[in-house]
């Protein structure tokens, strides 16, 4: 099996019935979760049940792409499965998420490897990329054999982003489109016409747009990454299975 289940696709927080940031990657047995954010946890045990996963990898340290790596440490820590897992992660991460229940050390549970960074994680390369958010964030590249998974996270425009999702087979950026964003004089989120713009510039073949405003024509969005993308694009919904590789078209 080699896909891409999305948890959620909210950036800030999630509305009704939906969960902030978070993909579950799957390929020949090995799962690997990119991102936790608000909501995603109890979507994770849907698909995983026992949190029977093999790797985070966790972009940046704002709330709605990393809290619920704390509820899946309590679940490892409480839970008496001693069993511990590889956590990827900039600094920021174990900070902010440390504060929750300062009397508890994270690394109980994790075995942290900081980013960016290259790491061989299972059958991926994951690569790290710093782009340009309000705090450090670590764009990922994920790559088995020819296959490439590449996620933004939450970034600015930069010239990064071109080599991040290069020839990615799929292609997971920023569409925040947040009120006035394009005319921001500093720059540390995408609007989806940039995210097509950018998925072009690397030459994917599939694009999902994901962490959008609370509220957003979802539609819309699609149209404007269409203005600068030719080829498919996803929006990221909720519990969406994606194949992955050379099968998957």
């Amino acid at each position: 099996m080699r896909q891409m289940t999305v948890l959620g696709g909210c950036g800030a927080y999630p509305e009704p019935g939906r969960a902030c940031s978070g993909f579950l990657v799957e390929w020949d047995g090995f799962r690997l979760v990119l991102d936790l954010g608000y909501a995603t946890l109890p979507r994770l045990l849907t698909h995983c049940p026992d949190a029977d996963v093999d790797a985070v990898v966790i972009t940046h340290e704002h709330p709605d792409h990393c809290v619920d790596v704390h509820g899946l440490f309590r679940m490892l820590l409480y839970g008496g499965t001693g069993r511990r897992l590889p956590l990827y992660c900039t600094p920021g991460v174990l900070t902010r998420l440390g504060g929750l229940e300062p009397e508890v050390d994270l690394r109980a549970v994790f075995d942290v490897h900081e980013l960016p960074g290259t790491h061989q994680v299972g059958p991926f390369e994951l690569t790290g990329v710093l782009l340009p958010h309000y705090v450090p964030n670590a764009g990922v590249r994920l790559q088995a054999g020819q296959t490439v998974l590449a996620y933004t996270g939450d970034t600015g425009p930069d010239a990064a982003l071109a080599g991040l999702g290069r020839d990615a087979d799929l292609y997971v950026v920023d569409a925040t489109d947040r009120d006035g964003e394009s005319r921001r004089p500093q720059r540390n989120l995408l609007t989806s016409e940039e995210a097509g713009y950018w998925a072009a510039r690397a030459g994917a073949r599939r694009l999902m747009l994901s962490h959008f405003w609370p509220g957003n024509d979802r539609e819309a969005a699609v149209s404007a990454a269409r203005r600068t993308f030719t080829g498919e694009v996803l929006t990221a919904e909720e519990d969406l299975v994606v194949p992955l590789g050379v099968h998957a078209h």
